[in-house]
């Protein structure tokens, strides 16, 4: 669906409701309340303090600090000084910081105080400057706007990915991509200036910032939940309901743990009227356990990846999908998707292809890697503009949605045959009593991950995958967990269950 986008920026939008609505409160953080106005005054003083520490147009800026009020002002004065904001957690280990830094060119990093260890090391390694965030959005530096153009095209944040090779990718994404992703996710959620919008991921994850300003867009509040809360369903489910947030936004690995919470422990979710679940592939015994605890909350299931300005295809679920997959959805605004074969032609409905979007969303690719660039950065064959190929692989279901299949990074090799991990895993989920699986190959051998409310039977479960898929398939070995790994992100850690794989000598763990 085309789309005009407005002549403004998100953080132009941002200060004209600052300037309707000075007095409305735009964050929330605990017991500390932020007005509009208060936010956009921080914000300004943060555009000077870096404009009068030499920071250029595109410049990228480190923020390192917690997720507080003065992070978002830091990341907002960002926006205004005409910057990139280059989001660090603080904790991170000073050679990857250093690695990101260097990567990206910075010079300016903003800080809690002195900033971590870690911060300060990778800092002084790469020659970049340690601003005080407190410093910077205080009252020694002018208020006023400071008035730079940025324009739509304008490189607007550098989110660093894991790379195949061991060093960090930074993904580069402009102001236009940005804003068509949040008005978008307003759009296709019904949110209006009435909603509070919980920011509760990481500085790492790319939807840290859709979370942080798009009900500001709108007049709306924002929630910052620290890490540590959400870390422990029962207190995260508190501040859910003591600051009334109305929109949330999970991955399906936590969407488990929240509800495993919640079954033990029934209670209300206040007025959340909608979820959104995000970062993997939501299975439908997942959801139908959704539905099953809160039949009046949708759910938008969405896909998307850093390099295409966060999310990109959308739908919204009020009940179970007829098949064994949940689609994925349809593009969002001034995208379109196209499901290739290897040669970039379009595969037939219904056959997998791999996911390639064009559009507005398309990023400008990774910091100093034309290499990699040139791999997914290609002439668009349908149309205007640049391709980018995922390396996703999905079909187009009858009905016309998008169905996720799994990554090209998950195609191994066993005894010859090439298969998808996602594949054996959306098939592990759907057996009777699991809750949530996954699947890895080591030395040539496949190993499955299964949680479940009770204790499953590995011969069993191995006899149900014999019935759907063929036998190279079935994984050698299975293990039950109470529960699966997480990254920091809260996706599946893979890493950690082959650290377990290697560790683990009976077919079946479990700990409870």
């Amino acid at each position: 669906m085309s789309f005009t986008l407005p002549g403004r920026r998100v953080h132009e939008i941002i200060a004209e409701q600052a300037a309707s609505h000075p007095d409305a409160v735009a964050l929330s953080y605990g017991d500390v309340h932020w007005t509009y106005a208060r936010l956009d005054n921080r914000a300004n003083r943060a555009a000077a303090a870096l404009l009068h520490h030499g920071l250029g147009r595109e410049d990228a800026v480190a923020v390192a600090t917690e997720r507080t009020p003065p992070w978002a002002a830091a990341i907002l004065g960002v926006f205004k000084a005409g910057g990139a904001y280059l989001p660090v957690e603080p904790g991170l280990p000073a050679d990857r910081i250093t690695a990101m830094l260097t990567g990206a060119g910075v010079k300016l990093v903003v800080a809690d105080g002195a900033g971590t260890d870690s911060v300060r090391e990778a800092a002084e390694r790469a020659g970049a400057r340690v601003l005080d965030v407190g410093d910077i959005t205080g009252d020694r530096w002018p208020c006023v706007d400071p008035g730079i153009t940025v324009t739509a095209g304008q490189l607007a944040y550098v989110f660093f990915t894991s790379g195949s090779t061991g060093t960090p990718k930074g993904a580069q994404c402009e102001h236009a991509g940005m804003l068509n992703h949040m008005l978008s996710k307003i759009a296709d959620l019904g949110m209006t200036g009435e909603d509070s919008l919980a920011q509760n991921a990481p500085q790492s994850f790319d939807v840290v910032l859709w979370q942080l300003l798009a009900a500001l867009l709108l007049g709306g509040r924002t929630v910052l939940v620290p890490t540590e809360v959400v870390r422990d369903p029962e207190r995260f489910v508190d501040v859910l309901v003591r600051q009334e947030v109305s929109v949330l936004q999970l991955v399906p690995s936590y969407i488990e743990i929240l509800l495993g919470y919640l079954e033990a422990r029934p209670r209300s979710l206040g007025p959340l009227r909608i979820l959104s679940a995000t970062g993997e592939a939501l299975s439908k015994p997942l959801l139908a356990r959704w539905f099953a605890a809160f039949p009046s909350i949708p759910v938008l299931n969405t896909y998307g990846l850093t390099e295409l300005s966060d999310d990109v295809l959308h739908v919204v679920l009020r009940s179970l999908p007829e098949g064994d997959l949940v689609p994925i959805g349809h593009p969002i605004l001034n995208t379109r998707v196209h499901l290739v074969d290897g040669n970039l032609n379009e595969v037939p409905p219904g056959e997998a292809g791999q996911l390639a979007f064009s559009g507005i969303c398309v990023g400008r690719g990774y910091v100093n890697d034309p290499e990699l660039n040139r791999k997914v950065l290609r002439p668009n064959p349908f149309g205007p503009g640049t391709l980018y190929l995922t390396g996703d692989f999905g079909r187009l279901s009858p009905s016309g949605e998008v169905e996720f299949i799994g990554r090209q990074d998950d195609q191994v090799k066993i005894r010859g045959m090439r298969l998808e991990l996602g594949e054996i895993e959306t098939h592990l989920r759907a057996l009777p009593g699991v809750l949530n699986a996954s699947a890895i190959s080591t030395a040539g051998a496949l190993t499955g991950f299964v949680v479940g409310r009770t204790r499953l039977d590995p011969g069993h479960l191995r006899r149900c995958l014999s019935r759907v898929l063929p036998d190279y398939m079935v994984p050698d070995r299975l293990h039950q967990l109470d529960a699966l790994p997480l990254t920091p992100n809260g996706k599946i850690d893979k890493r950690a269950l082959a650290t377990l794989a290697t560790t683990i000598r009976k077919p079946v763990v479990w700990t409870r």
